[in-house]
Formats: C-alpha cells, sequence, structure tokens
C-alpha cells in the first residue's frame, strides 16, 4: 500500500513539477533509458548468481504486499507453539512424532493453517521437534545449529535487497555514461545551429536526469522495502526459536509462548491478555 503510494507520488511530483515550466517532451529519450536500463539489468545479470536473479524478480509481490507475516499471522504461531508445548508436557516429546513426520497430514497442525502450509516455517518447526524425540536434550547446542540455520537463510533473502541496492547506487553512473554519449553526438554535430545542438544537449541531459531518479527514486527505496520485509520474517522465526527453547530447558507451555511473544517488535506482538485469551480456547491438543 505505501509502496504504491510512494511510487506515485514520486512520479507525480518529479514530472509534475517539472512539467509546470517545461516541456514534458523532452524527457522522452528512448536511446537514453535503453542505455541506462539495460546496462543496469545487464550489469545486475552479470554480478548475482542465478538465485539472487530470479529471487529479485519474484520479490515485486513482497513489494507492493509488504511483509509475509502480518499480526494474526503472529497470534496463529503463538498459538500453535502454546498448543505443540501443552501436548508435550502431558504426554512427552514422543507423542509429538506422529505430527512431526506428516505435518500437513497433522490434526494438531490443521488448527492453523496459515501455519501448516508456510513450507519453510512448517520444516524449520518440525525439524527441532524431531530432534526433541530422537532424544536430543542440550539445549545450547541445538541453540547454535539453530542460530547458524537462521543466519543462512536470513543471508540467502539479504543477498536480494543487497544486490539490489548495489545496482541502484550504480545506476547514477550509468546515467552519466549516457550523459557523455550523447555529448558525443553534440561534439560530432557542433556545426549545426543552436537549435539543433541545444536539443542534442537536453537529450544528454536527460540521461543523468534518469539515472538519478531511477536510482533514488525506485530502486534504492525498492531495496530498503524488501529489506524491511525479509527482516520481519526473521522475527517469525526468532519468534520459533525462542519458544523452543523454552520448551527445551522444560518450562511451562504458558512461559515457553511468553518467551516467544517477547521478542516479537511491538507491531507483532499481542498483549499478554489477549494472548492467554486465546490460548485459553484453544482445543485440547491430541
Amino acid at each position: 500500500m505505501f509502496f504504491i503510494i510512494g511510487i506515485v507520488l514520486v512520479i507525480g511530483c518529479v514530472f509534475g513539477g517539472y512539467s509546470v515550466h517545461g516541456d514534458l517532451r523532452i524527457l522522452w529519450q528512448p536511446i537514453e533509458y535503453v542505455i541506462i536500463l539495460g546496462g543496469a539489468l545487464g550489469a545486475f545479470l552479470a554480478g548475482n548468481p542465478k538465485a539472487v536473479v530470479m529471487g529479485a524478480f519474484k520479490s515485486f509481490g513482497t513489494m507492493v504486499k509488504g511483509p509475509k507475516y502480518k499480526k494474526d499471522g503472529y497470534v496463529e504461531l503463538l498459538s500453535c507453539l502454546y498448543s505443540v508445548f501443552r501436548l508435550a508436557k502431558a504426554k512427552g516429546d514422543l507423542a509429538l512424532e506422529q505430527h512431526v513426520e506428516k505435518p500437513h497430514e497433522s490434526s494438531l497442525f490443521a488448527t492453523f493453517p496459515k501455519f501448516q502450509h508456510d513450507h519453510h516455517a512448517i520444516d524449520f518447526f518440525c525439524d527441532y521437534l524431531r530432534l526433541l524425540t530422537l532424544g536430543a536434550s542440550n539445549a545450547h547446542e541445538i541453540e547454535a545449529i539453530m542460530d547458524q540455520e537462521l543466519d543462512v537463510h536470513h543471508h540467502e533473502k539479504i543477498m536480494v535487497s543487497s544486490a539490489m541496492r548495489t545496482i541502484g547506487e550504480a545506476i547514477p553512473a550509468l546515467g552519466i555514461v549516457a550523459a557523455v554519449l550523447g555529448v558525443i553526438v553534440t561534439m560530432s554535430s557542433i556545426t549545426e545551429p543552436p537549435e539543433v545542438l541545444g536539443g542534442l544537449i537536453g537529450a544528454a541531459l536527460v540521461g543523468t536526469f534518469s539515472g538519478i531518479l531511477v536510482a533514488y527514486g525506485f530502486v534504492l527505496p525498492m531495496a530498503s522495502n524488501l529489506e524491511a520485509a525479509y527482516n520481519a520474517e526473521h522475527h517469525y522465526f526468532m519468534c520459533m526459536k525462542a519458544g523452543l527453547m523454552g520448551h527445551m530447558q522444560g518450562y511451562a507451555p504458558q512461559v515457553s509462548v511468553e518467551f516467544a511473544r517477547k521478542v516479537l517488535p511491538d507491531e507483532y506482538r499481542p498483549s499478554f491478555a489477549e494472548l492467554e485469551e486465546i490460548t485459553q480456547n484453544l482445543p485440547a491438543p491430541s
């Protein structure tokens, strides 16, 4: 929502403001745009692995929709953690085995459909529950492995926004390249009358203008938007980690879920009373 509003404001204010005193037609310089945008795309493809390139093209939906997880998603996650930990406390960690082996067929996870259909999240959660059913009990060792996995996953995501930021910082230079090429064309036509030279110089300057506008008005804000969305996604997994650590250290389900709740940012964190009311109304897990 805000992403779209921001882009519209950039376009409206820049071109609307210019149109008050200038002729918009002079800004239509297709060759300049081919040099800048084509060069930027080529540099992006040449400088990044396939996974990052594909991730960048797939990320436009994330920019428009915002972070994948909203407050209701976090409430559902906390409720799921409570149900799982309550079952484990009542019947032992081995009671989780049937659920973690086939989570998409689990009646326990079926109560939380968003979480159940989030492939990466449920796999992450079930992998560590499976370690508990296999007898792993050293919380510090498991936490170290969990931190490493989360760092790798977060780094893979952030590589996409970092690559976009890098190319965004390079685009003004490509604008200068387009402008210099325009100056070369102008110098080769130095014998032309002033009105022709003025048009050629104006076209060359459009290259500099376009490079700066595309970089600071579009690409760099897009990179920042994407980075914020990926950081928000990271909180979701940190919430699971905090809950799992509490459970592994033997705390009651209410305490483990409170650990998970406390690591959330304010905009996603339900109140203690709100979460307690929700968990009290959950069906008994089996």
